[in-house]
């Protein structure tokens, strides 16, 4: 597998391993992907739940006119 980084990233990466939290790039880079997932099964569940408390909610009394412009007044 062959990855690329912006020169931003690399040193962030390099950053993280000095700091003796890491022996290598390869963990930070593990480490940083396991709490990606971590992270987007969360945003994903939450999602969900919202999604659920709407479909389960009662209706809305206001148009979708009404909703864009409440919107654009703030």
């Amino acid at each position: 597998m062959n990855i690329s980084f912006t020169k931003k990233q690399e040193e962030y990466i390099s950053e993280q391993v000095e700091t003796g939290e890491y022996q290598n790039n390869s963990e930070v880079i593990r480490d940083a992907l396991r709490l990606h997932s971590i992270y987007r099964d969360k945003v994903i569940k939450d999602l969900r739940n919202e999604i659920e408390i709407g479909w389960s909610g009662e209706p809305s009394k206001r148009s979708v006119s009404d909703i864009i412009n409440f919107r654009k007044k703030r």
